[in-house]
């Protein structure tokens, strides 16, 4: 994306951020499936980037599974920008016990197509490394 158009430079840009901020921190379920259907579905990438790191910075079961087993989003983005993103979101996690727990529910589910379930593979990969 060209830098003048990036939405970093909007001054609205702020706004974004803090509403996704709140909502990351915000300890209603509900707030969960606001970021996933409204910012995780966003045509804009800096905002499915900041996203997903609030989806993983929540570090629960629901908000973890939106990130790592849904096909485009989080780790699955088309964007690599904003799938590294996320794994290194997932990688700095101080306690990775949730995330494991996704990432091994997700591999070893039949309902998820391959692409999801190699992705998945390969970042339980690097946390078991890190």
């Amino acid at each position: 994306m060209d830098n003048k158009n990036s939405i970093k430079n909007n001054k609205n840009f702020n706004k974004v951020s803090n509403i996704i901020e709140s909502l990351a921190i915000n300890p209603n379920p509900d707030s969960v499936a606001v970021l996933e259907e409204i910012g995780t579905n966003s045509s804009i990438d800096e905002v499915r980037e900041l996203t997903s790191r609030a989806l993983v910075k929540r570090n629960e079961h629901n908000s973890l599974s939106v990130v790592i087993a849904n096909r485009g989003k989080g780790i699955n983005d088309m964007s690599t920008v904003v799938a590294m993103s996320t794994i290194n979101e997932l990688l700095s996690l101080e306690n990775k016990e949730e995330a494991m727990k996704v990432l091994e529910n997700t591999i070893s589910s039949e309902t998820f197509d391959e692409e999801v379930k190699e992705n998945a593979r390969s970042v339980k990969a690097l946390m078991a490394l890190s």
